[in-house]
């Protein structure tokens, strides 16, 4: 049985945050104008959600999971295979997809931009054939993503997944060779091996470019995912600029509509977005998940104002355009996947704000929508399948 009305929900990835100085101590989502994600607090209830776990890695794939209500323990794949089914890969038995940046390393090692510069996708796109035409064989093959989200499939028996790794947008600044892929157990041995010979080589096939070199992490093997559409008998869909949710979603049986002018970055059509949305509810989808990437980017980069501009464009030209569109009758969620305090520009475990308006159900009080106010509404403390339940479950 459906719910009795549709939900759509808005994912500001990296919208949390913390007190910021020249905020006076606010924190962004305190400080920026967001009358749209507040009429879903005041008009609704809200609370806060765990999203990053102990024992898990603080990456998007993970937030994004826990958001959509996956038991982490039993369905973490890696971001490589979330990757790869949106880009349509088909992975063999013996394939490990790692989702490889192309970044920026200076003379001495360091690494100074784990997005290569926002390289422009043409310019991805020669670097990834560059890498195939001078690296690839049966056993290695690189593939284009999204500007510097791409990925690399290692195939055959002898290659593991069983391998440690670090974030590359968390070590900006680091030494490289400090974050090489190493091995869990021994049979991961020959797999780091040949990531650290592959980070070496791509190197110097890469030499002079902005993007002069290879980060693969988050490697994995095709995992199985519950299906959100069965388990909440509903028909569901993704709206995203990046392969990571896209691929998240469809491996848990939503629809990707693809929005052209979606681009992961602050230039993102949030109108187009705004529009896509509303169309998806009109054509008869029941939930529609909204991510936008571009909040988590200018966190990264630890730029103030750009985040400012970011959670007020998500608001403005998003947030409000589709509630004034799809009216009262709809159910809208709001929050972000992780934080991304811009003091370190790095994910954090800090629980996230949740608010939730659905038609009839009884306002808890809180006014504003922020990490502050939110904590304090009726909903309390989320985890696991617990928002999704509250959302879809009849």
């Amino acid at each position: 049985m459906k719910p009795p009305y549709k939900t759509v929900l808005f994912l500001g990835d990296g919208m949390a945050d913390e007190p910021v100085a020249q905020l006076g101590r606010k924190t962004p989502l305190q400080a920026a104008r967001t009358p749209h994600m507040d009429a879903i607090a005041r008009l609704g209830r809200c609370g806060y959600m765990i999203t990053l776990p102990e024992g898990f890695p603080t990456s998007s794939d993970v937030a994004n999971m826990s958001v959509l209500g996956c038991d982490l323990a039993t369905e973490m794949c890696g971001r490589g295979p979330l990757e790869a089914a949106s880009r349509g890969l088909q992975l063999g038995p013996d394939d490990i997809v790692f989702r490889m940046n192309l970044v920026t390393v200076d003379d001495g090692g360091i690494l100074r931009d784990f997005s290569g510069g926002h390289i422009a996708q043409a310019d991805a796109e020669e670097a990834v054939r560059l890498l195939n035409e001078k690296l690839g064989s049966d056993k290695v093959r690189f593939h284009a993503g999204v500007s510097y989200r791409n990925l690399l499939v290692l195939s055959g028996p002898e290659f593991s997944a069983n391998i440690s790794y670090d974030k590359p947008d968390d070590n900006h600044g680091e030494p490289v060779a400090k974050h090489l892929p190493r091995t869990k157990s021994a049979e991961g041995i020959h797999t780091a091996e040949v990531l650290r010979d592959l980070i070496a080589r791509a190197a110097e096939v890469l030499k002079g470019r902005g993007a002069n070199g290879i980060w693969p992490w988050s490697g994995g093997k095709a995992g199985a995912l519950h299906n959100i559409s069965e388990r909440y008998g509903i028909r569901a869909a993704v709206i995203s600029a990046v392969d990571v949710i896209n691929g998240l979603g469809a491996c848990m049986g939503m629809d990707v509509i693809r929005v052209p002018g979606a681009t992961g970055y602050i230039d993102t059509d949030y109108e187009a977005k705004a529009i896509a949305a509303v169309k998806a509810l009109a054509d008869g989808y029941d939930f529609v998940y909204v991510h936008v990437e571009a909040i988590d980017e200018v966190s990264h980069a630890q730029d103030l104002k750009l985040k400012m501009q970011a959670i007020e464009d998500f608001d403005r030209r998003l947030v409000g355009r589709v509630m004034e569109a799809a009216g009262p009758d709809v159910a809208y969620c709001v929050l972000p996947d992780h934080p991304v305090p811009l003091a370190t520009g790095k994910h954090t475990r800090t629980p996230v704000p949740v608010a939730v308006y659905q038609p009839g159900a009884e306002p808890d009080g809180v006014e504003r929508f922020d990490e502050i106010a939110a904590p304090k509404g009726a909903l309390g403390r989320l985890w696991g399948s617990k928002l999704m339940d509250l959302l879809l479950k009849v």
